[in-house]
């Protein structure tokens, strides 16, 4: 509450009155003096020791100059403003999220995400085939420079962000849009990673991309329906290919084995075929030589040969001999009877086997 001016008055009186030629200034300012001083000194001393967390490390920059980047523990500066120190988390690893943002409290084990039309205009992108999908996607990286990081760009967060999103609309924007939406989301990812490393170490911006993974990649809603009847369409498409392979996979393996049985058995039959010709052919040659030496002799056992094969094969045997009008039987001496079996008839005379 204000005083009021009748409240000032006594003070007003006694400054007026107060001699102040009679003041000993040496004694009187001595002890405030010291008291300024140690308050100076015990401030200094207190200032001048810091501790850089394990996560991190520390710029240090004396009258604004960098000096010194200083790893985790405790360590010394000059105090008074002289020596000041910026800690960076170096070994955090730092996210962007983009088309959604996660929530959830501190103590909640269960994460949860929240997408509003802001995060959608981050997300809607329009494929090389004129096509709209809706891509959701995370950068997760860690400052390699704490120097660069702090100094060389004005707001990185922005930056990272504004990159990240040029980058991934230009590469959607050159590919199709099933090959966005299936196949191609793993190409997609590591192209954008390379592009955005690229482009943050030109602007020497001290961060290390570590990963750029791809989320929900889905149509805009109107058109679920429509894609997910080709979704299936696909699904259907690839189990029917499995199938056939699997068929493909047991049936050309037995073809081949037939197949090389069949050959395997063809190369028995032509060595058995060629074994046998040659066989023959020296056989015929061998004779050739022999009737060469003894023609009568080859031409007569060459007969005899031939008689002792056919014979066997024949039921019944007739001789007919010369000037004689029948035919004389002739006795088989195959069937024989054994013993106490009756005897058989006798050739006529004049027979002959």
């Amino acid at each position: 509450m204000p005083r009021r001016p009748d409240d000032l008055s006594p003070i007003q009186e006694w400054l007026e009155n107060f001699d102040w030629r009679s003041v000993n200034w040496t004694r009187s300012v001595f002890p405030f003096s010291l008291i300024v001083v140690a308050v100076i000194v015990v401030w200094g001393a207190l200032t001048s020791f810091y501790t850089v967390q394990p996560e991190g490390q520390a710029v240090v920059k004396r009258f604004g100059r960098v000096i010194a980047i200083q790893p985790p523990g405790l360590h010394f500066k000059i105090p008074f403003g002289i020596d000041t120190q910026t800690f960076v988390p170096t070994a955090r690893v730092l996210k962007q999220e983009f088309g959604f943002r996660t929530t959830g409290d501190l103590g909640s084990v269960r994460t949860t995400y929240r997408k509003s039309p802001a995060h959608q205009e981050e997300s809607l992108m329009l494929t090389g085939d004129l096509k709209v999908v809706d891509v959701e996607w995370v950068v997760q990286y860690r400052v390699e420079d704490p120097d660069k990081y702090l100094h060389r760009v004005r707001d990185i967060d922005k930056t990272i962000r504004d990159v990240s999103e040029s980058v991934m609309r230009r590469i959607v924007g050159n590919s199709l849009g099933s090959n966005v939406l299936t196949v191609k989301r793993v190409q997609i990812a590591s192209m954008a990673k390379e592009e955005l490393q690229e482009i943050l170490d030109s602007f020497e911006s001290g961060i290390s991309i570590g990963t750029v993974e791809l989320q929900d990649v889905t149509p805009p809603d109107p058109v679920k329906p429509a894609f997910n009847e080709v979704n299936q369409a696909e699904q259907e498409k690839e189990r029917m290919i499995n199938e056939a392979e699997k068929r493909q996979n047991q049936l050309v393996p037995r073809a081949r084995g037939e197949a090389r049985q069949v050959v395997e058995e063809a190369e028995g039959y032509r060595a058995e075929r060629v074994n046998r010709a040659s066989g023959e052919a020296a056989r015929f040659t061998a004779i050739q030589e022999e009737y060469r030496n003894a023609p009568d002799v080859t031409r007569r056992r060459l007969y005899l040969e031939m008689i002792d094969k056919v014979l066997p094969q024949l039921g019944r045997v007739v001789v007919v001999e010369p000037g004689q009008m029948n035919p004389i039987p002739l006795l088989n001496l195959d069937q024989i009877p054994t013993q106490g079996s009756p005897p058989a008839p006798t050739a006529q005379p004049g027979g002959r086997r």
